[in-house]
């Protein structure tokens, strides 16, 4: 495509890039709580605690500073009975939708539904006899809670396993679909799928089988990515590929890190494609001996000082005036690198006002949190 088909030139002189026109694949819609999942509802983006559920204390001290970070859902492990108590004060004392991770004990899945779960993460196939899957799906249809079918290419079904010899797309599929029959027996259509693996090859192709085999939401994740780094990098890789082809409708970074990161990493994949923002996308030069002021400081700090901020919104900094200019051109705010002082930009125009370069991130902080006021009071997410 060339440039006039990718800008959209504002009267103002800011250049808007073109929103991509991915064609999002058709799913069915169900709520976590009061999330829609599926249908036209913005891409969702979850995590979970890594606290012993049982320390209460601790697990709602995680999911409020996961809810404080964006998180639309958070999920909860529930191995005992124990932990189904405690999950019970920890309902009690956060606002965000809480999913219970549960595997095999039907009576765990009861007991969370009593305390006002909003979503199941168990696969009924694992629960037993037809008599508890029965009673697990019928308390789920009595208090309107949906049900995640999470498959794992670590976890597969014996009979798969010896079936393929190894996890494949298709055996994450088979055992996908296997649970999927199971609700669909009994009369149960309220349930996203997830199919899961660490290697982003085989989850991509599993997601692209499913999206094509059934019409509930998708619930997208590379399964123990690794660490921030590693991690984030194979997430970005893996999501990024189904979310561009329009499949996925919930997503979890799943980092060996603070799951804190796992909800920023989260956003920022949606807000790489353009698909939803939050917060401000700075846009930084990598630096080279032309800058005119510490460029990497800069934005360290205002990534920081500015975490609070919800708003979508595009930031230049740039060190120089050789990309800087072009840059601001598609930004909301922008500055580029002087002798001394920077040039500041507002929607792709230049202004008279220059930046000191000694007080830079103080400067621009205020120009930011200013134009936050004006333009979105409430500092709302898109």
């Amino acid at each position: 495509m060339g440039v006039s088909q990718n800008l959209n030139y504002l009267n103002n002189g800011r250049i808007m890039l073109e929103k991509p026109k991915i064609q999002r694949r058709e799913s069915t819609k169900i709520y976590v709580g009061k999330v829609p999942i599926g249908g036209d509802a913005p891409i969702a983006v979850q995590s979970m605690t890594n606290t012993r559920t049982t320390d209460v204390e601790a697990t709602v001290a995680q999911i409020k500073s996961l809810e404080r970070v964006g998180a639309d859902i958070v999920r909860v492990s529930v191995p005992t009975m124990e932990a189904a108590e405690a999950f019970k004060l920890i309902k009690q004392q956060v606002s965000v939708p809480l999913v219970a991770d549960i595997h095999f004990d039907y009576r765990i899945a009861l007991k969370v539904a009593e305390y006002g779960v909003d979503c199941l993460r168990i696969n009924p196939g694992n629960i037993g006899r037809e008599d508890r899957i029965r009673a697990v799906v019928d308390c789920a249809k009595d208090k309107n809670i949906p049900i995640r079918i999470g498959v794992n290419a670590g976890s597969l079904e014996k009979d798969i396993q010896e079936k393929y010899g190894e996890p494949t797309p298709q055996a994450l599929l088979e055992s996908a679909l296997r649970h999927v029959e199971i609700l669909d027996r009994l009369n149960f259509d309220q349930f996203k799928v997830s199919v899961k693996a660490s290697d982003v090859y085989l989850a991509v192709e599993s997601y692209r089988l499913l999206a094509k085999a059934i019409k509930q939401p998708l619930h997208l994740g590379i399964t123990e990515a690794g660490g921030a780094r590693a991690g984030a990098v194979k997430s970005a890789i893996g999501l990024g590929m189904l979310l561009a082809e329009g499949i996925g409708d919930t997503l979890r970074v799943s980092l060996a890190a603070d799951p804190v990161e796992e909800i920023k990493v989260g956003f920022d994949i949606l807000k790489s494609l353009r698909i939803r923002s939050r917060g401000i996308n700075f846009i930084a030069c990598p630096t080279c001996s032309r800058q005119e002021f510490d460029v990497i400081g800069t934005v360290n700090a205002l990534e920081q000082r500015l975490e609070d901020i919800i708003t979508p919104m595009d930031v230049s900094i740039i060190g120089c005036v050789v990309n800087g200019p072009g840059e601001a051109l598609v930004s909301d705010l922008g500055v580029t690198g002087g002798n001394k002082k920077s040039g500041y930009y507002l929607d792709g125009e230049r202004q008279k006002e220059r930046f000191d370069n000694d007080d830079l991130i103080n400067q621009l902080e205020a120009k930011i949190r200013a134009r936050v006021a004006q333009q979105d009071p409430k500092n709302r997410i898109l």
